[in-house]
């Protein structure tokens, strides 16, 4: 099946171009535009995996659509048309150097924390005697910084952010703030779909003008974890693992296969069956994410369809 791991497009009006863990970033200068180009790279533990999932770009551009579209009440974002499945333009700006990461329960890199006796995670106390998967009291913020050049991100605290001077005290309340009221509406937008929204994570920029606008994807499986409602009681109370709509599934197929993005594990070889399972449960988790079937487009000349699609736009904006 073929996917997009990698673009070389020369738009018009482009002025350069940065390449992220999962998406292409081509800047147009004059107009002030992003174009960014979600490929079907799969990342996990920082590491961009060897093989590309089929669909996978497309369904989070399209995720991140729709939940841009049904947020922008609250935090006015970067997004101005989606020209191609796998393509989202909008305002170019200058991004935080933090990822707002919020947690509603004790899952994933917090449980692991957790588990290994630590009872704080950036300058947040957890409390004593929680199992993994519970919920929080109160969702916590645990930003980390945003890594360049496939470096790791690392956590950090409210704290170190204001002391090191990464954002302005005034800008950090405001993003606390939109990170809250964001997680609150994607756990109303979850508990519609019979899920549990159980942590993500929000990047922002500045525009020219100085106004905060949300960037990048937002409550995709790549940026998000979410449970399934129905049964999730019933599965803490036993103990069990919770179902998953993440791409957490992924991190423990790597785990089982002795990779965790450390330095000398080398990435396990997947198999076109497993691939194809890969690219099934993207398409599960964007059905039940979004409450819309999922509609493949075509890929048999991805790379030129993206282009055309998006020299049309630009050509007519």
């Amino acid at each position: 099946m073929k996917t997009i791991t990698k673009t070389a497009y020369q738009f018009t009006g482009q002025t350069k171009v940065y390449q992220g863990k999962v998406r292409d970033v081509y800047t147009i200068g004059k107009k002030d535009l992003l174009v960014m180009v979600a490929t079907d790279r799969l990342s996990a533990f920082d590491v961009v995996m060897p093989k590309g999932i089929p669909y996978k770009g497309q369904i989070l551009n399209q995720i991140a659509e729709q939940m841009m579209r049904d947020t922008e009440d609250i935090v006015p974002n970067w997004l101005l048309a989606t020209p191609d499945p796998n393509v989202a333009i909008g305002h170019a700006c200058e991004p935080f150097k933090v990822e707002m990461v919020i947690r509603g329960y004790l899952s994933g890199h917090a449980a692991r924390v957790y588990k290994s006796g630590k009872r704080e995670l950036c300058g947040v106390a957890m409390p004593e005697g929680m199992m993994e998967n519970d919920k929080f009291n109160e969702p916590i913020i645990t930003p980390s910084t945003k890594a360049e050049n496939g470096e790791h991100d690392e956590d950090i605290s409210r704290e170190e952010i204001l002391k090191q001077k990464i954002v302005s005290e005034a800008d950090y309340t405001m993003l606390e703030t939109y990170t809250q009221q964001l997680f609150k509406r994607g756990s109303q937008i979850a508990a519609e779909r019979d899920l549990i929204l159980v942590d993500t994570k929000y990047e922002f920029g500045k525009t020219k003008d100085g106004k905060i606008v949300l960037i990048d994807e937002i409550h995709t499986p790549d940026s998000s974890r979410y449970f399934y409602a129905d049964g999730y009681r019933q599965r803490q109370e036993k103990g069990l693992a919770q179902k998953q709509l993440s791409k957490e599934f992924v991190r423990q197929w790597l785990i089982q296969n002795n990779f965790q993005g450390k330095a000398g594990q080398k990435v396990p070889e997947m198999n076109e069956e497993y691939i194809v399972s890969v690219s099934e449960r993207y398409i599960e988790l964007y059905e039940n994410i979004t409450g819309h079937a999922f509609e493949k487009a075509p890929i048999t000349d991805i790379e030129n369809r993206i282009q055309e699609n998006v020299e049309t736009w630009l050509q007519e904006h």
